[in-house]
């Protein structure tokens, strides 16, 4: 058996695969300085730290996308390193289990993770190669259980499988994030949120009448049903939104640096279109499948300490969606996110 591979990925954290030797820099350092640096040295990035703690990275996409925007805008290259990083930083820490480090950079298309301790001072980084490798570990497993005995075979590659499926990030019927991959995802970015003060949308989808759609179609017709909304959402979204199942036939869109009233627009389009697709619904009452979709921000001023609190205020925005005729988006206005208050309405005309 491969030395640490037949353990659980769970059991599998940040703290195992990161590299401690982290080249940093200040925000105030030279740029040509830091890019000759990375050239002479071969780095694909710079930790932008201040007191030990990360606040950017430089990184190689980040060096081609000024020198595109110097070739075609003919402007003069800034100076220090402060005006090119990536900003807002996203961190792990040490404790990030591979599964989580996994959604986290491919979510977010992130090669590089610096990993904190609790202080959120710096103790390595994570790139996609080392997430590579450790993955590839875990298949190297399977490979590996099959030379062995078969009386020793089927226990081993029966504990090699859950380990790939623990892995697994998408729903196998729609295509889009699974419910774990969810909670991993919303969990990073409100804390993310919390800490550098920044702002977040969700919004919650649900097929109007969906099971008497069933009722009336078959389970298979549902499927595609299914199938076609999920596919309808991701042509509607931006390449920084994120969509899972969250249950059912009901789906959460995660829309980062995002206002209410953007998020707003963003959905009521989209509803919209969906409706314009007109497909054949004989039991509901448009004639045709709608959605229904609730809508929460996190704000500095107003917002929860976890996460599943703002879905629930989307759910109930959802909820009041269903009650107030479906094919509709009910927002709820930061203010009223810690109590009861009737949610704002929004709606598509019948």
């Amino acid at each position: 058996m491969i030395e640490g591979v037949g353990r659980m990925n769970v059991d599998i954290f940040a703290r195992d695969l990161m590299t401690t030797d982290v080249i940093c820099i200040s925000p105030e350092a030279d740029l040509i300085d830091v890019i000759r640096e990375m050239i002479d040295c071969n780095y694909s990035c710079m930790v932008v730290v201040e007191n030990d703690i990360p606040v950017g990275i430089i990184t190689e996409r980040d060096i081609v996308r000024l020198m595109g925007k110097i070739m075609i805008n003919k402007t003069e290259s800034p100076v220090q390193v402060v005006n090119v990083m990536s900003v807002p930083l996203a961190t792990i820490t040490e404790d990030t289990t591979l599964f989580e480090a996994l959604v986290i950079s491919s979510t977010r298309k992130i090669r590089h993770l610096p990993v904190v301790n609790e202080t959120g001072i710096l103790l390595g980084l994570l790139t996609e190669t080392d997430l590579a490798k450790a993955h590839f570990k875990i298949f190297d497993k399977q490979r590996d259980i099959i030379e062995h005995s078969v009386s020793a075979r089927t226990q081993e590659l029966q504990q090699a499988n859950e380990q790939l499926r623990s892995l697994s990030m998408i729903d196998a019927l729609t295509g889009l994030g699974n419910r774990r991959a969810m909670e991993v995802d919303l969990e990073h970015t409100h804390v993310q949120a919390v800490r550098y003060s920044r702002s977040y949308t969700v919004a919650l989808f649900d097929i109007d009448f969906f099971k008497l759609y069933n009722d009336s179609y078959g389970h298979k017709a549902g499927d595609e049903a299914l199938r076609l909304v999920s596919e309808h959402l991701l042509a509607s979204i931006r390449k920084c939104d994120r969509l899972y199942r969250y249950g059912g036939e009901e789906i959460l869109m995660l829309l980062p640096e995002t206002s209410l009233y953007g998020a707003l627009i963003l959905v009521d389009r989209t509803l919209a279109s969906f409706a314009a697709l007109n497909i054949p619904h004989e039991k509901s009452p448009f004639g045709f499948v709608t959605m229904s979709c609730g809508v929460a921000s996190q704000t500095e001023e107003n917002g929860y300490d976890r996460w599943d609190g703002l879905v629930d205020l989307a759910d109930r925005g959802l909820y009041a969606s269903k009650n107030s005729g479906r094919n509709r988006v009910t927002i709820i206005p930061p203010e009223d996110a810690i109590d009861d208050n009737v949610p704002r309405m929004h709606g598509n005309s019948p």
